[in-house]
């Protein structure tokens, strides 16, 4: 079934503190994960936090990549929302994991959008 976006939801662990804590290193490694993915991006915004740590994110034409860092656990939460065939997270998860040195991630991905599903599939919306 087409979906309208992948989503994956990334946990990198053992990174680099320094780097975790680094705005400017972190939105250029934002923005080469984007690039390397195949997206095409639209603007960015970051901000370092007292006493550490960063939050950020790369608005793309397909979607975002989104990160918040904790240099005192050496982790950092990443979200790589891309929408379309021409867009490969995976690939902007290889080009963090290895920016921040992280000795391990995981990942979920998830599918968002079904546009084609019909009533009686088995699925449920609920209206908020």
């Amino acid at each position: 079934m087409k979906t309208l976006g992948k989503q994956l939801l990334v946990d990198l662990y053992d990174c680099a503190p320094a780097l975790l804590d680094d705005v400017g290193y972190i939105e250029t490694s934002m923005k080469k994960a984007a690039t390397a993915a195949g997206a095409a991006i639209v603007s960015s915004s970051f901000h370092p936090f007292s006493p550490c740590g960063v939050s950020g994110v790369v608005a793309i034409r397909e979607s975002h990549l989104a990160i918040h860092t904790w240099p005192e656990f050496g982790f950092a939460a990443v979200d790589l929302f891309t929408c379309g065939d021409g867009v490969d997270p995976w690939r902007a998860y290889a080009v963090l994991k290895q920016a921040f040195r992280a000795s391990r991630g995981t990942t979920v991905e998830m599918h968002r959008g079904k546009p084609d599903m019909k009533a009686g599939t088995g699925a449920t919306q609920t209206p908020r």
